[in-house]
């Protein structure tokens, strides 16, 4: 069985939660996807024009989530931790069908979403995956935060840093290469916030749905959720899953090393949209196994995640 062909569920995998944002109730189905069909989101609860593409190009929001939108205004909203998941998983092909404009939160993190795909199965074709090849250093600076991706060998190594004010989150740092490491850590991490923050992003009209449930709330000193962290470094190990997401923006798994300082989805998309302004800074190949000495696929995610 090759890894480097591409790859989609053996059967409908079905999640329903509540939305973070919307706080609304939300079911998704996760179906499978003949080869070069790509990710598709399908908003059911609309009778036409309900069709969006999570590329870059239509990410219409960075503001706590990413959000993706069509031509016709139909949106899917905080949609980096699924596609942190599908990434994860090696998933090229897959239409998911929602009946709201928010995927639901579920505990904050990826942890369920990878635990019931990897539990039904995949569905290997004979088709080539495809690749992008980072060619040239693109950087994006936004005051003292910015983002870099750079050419790489044949992995995709992230660098993050968090610099907070808040004793408890600090500064932080963690570096991965997503395609060789236990990557369980990351998946399970989950979103968070200060406290003090919380009223503001609810009179903008956010986090309608969060609870101690689904995010990690800090306040002062303190971690407000009854069991603590779930890892040392999960502040910065949840900004590389929404980093992740973010990236299968591209449409395909990259290959290059990124680093980022204080970013988030602003800062991945518009590094995005700078590397794909030029041809020069990239190439999209397709890959055939005997090209590479090891897979593309994180081999770990194979196992179930506790």
């Amino acid at each position: 069985m090759s890894y480097l062909t591409q790859k989609t569920i053996k059967e409908q995998v079905s999640f329903e939660g509540v939305a973070l944002h919307s706080g609304k109730n939300v079911s998704v189905n996760i179906k499978p996807a003949i080869p070069n069909h790509g990710i598709v989101f399908k908003r059911i609860d609309l009778k036409k024009d309900n069709l969006v593409y999570p590329n870059f190009m239509n990410v219409t929001n960075t503001s706590l989530n990413t959000t993706i939108e069509n031509e016709f205004g139909a949106k899917v909203s905080t949609v980096e931790h699924l596609m942190g998941a599908l990434f994860g998983l090696g998933i090229d092909n897959a239409l998911i069908e929602i009946d709201n404009e928010e995927v639901p939160i579920l505990d904050g993190s990826a942890k369920e979403f990878i635990k019931k795909i990897l539990s039904c199965g995949f569905e290997i074709s004979n088709q080539p995956i495809k690749i992008v090849k980072i060619n040239k250093k693109v950087e994006f600076f936004d005051g003292e935060r910015f983002i870099t991706i750079e050419p790489s060998t044949l992995s995709l190594n992230i660098d993050f840093e968090l610099k907070y004010k808040n004793k408890v989150i600090g500064n932080q740092r963690n570096k991965v290469k997503v395609y060789e490491d236990d990557l369980t850590d990351i998946y399970n991490s989950r979103t968070f916030c200060l406290y003090e923050d919380i009223e503001l992003i609810k009179k903008n009209g956010l986090a309608k749905g969060g609870s101690l449930n689904n995010a990690i709330v800090v306040k002062d000193d303190e971690i407000l959720n009854k069991n603590g962290l779930r890892n040392e470094k999960e502040f910065v190990n949840h900004k590389i899953l929404d980093c992740i997401g973010d990236l299968y923006t591209s449409g395909f798994r990259i290959i290059a090393s990124v680093k980022c300082s204080q970013g988030g989805h602003y800062l991945t998309n518009q590094l995005l949209r700078k590397t794909f302004k030029d041809e020069k800074n990239y190439s999209i190949l397709e890959i055939k196994e005997r090209n590479l000495p090891h897979t593309l696929i994180n081999k770990t995610l194979l196992k179930s995640i506790a």
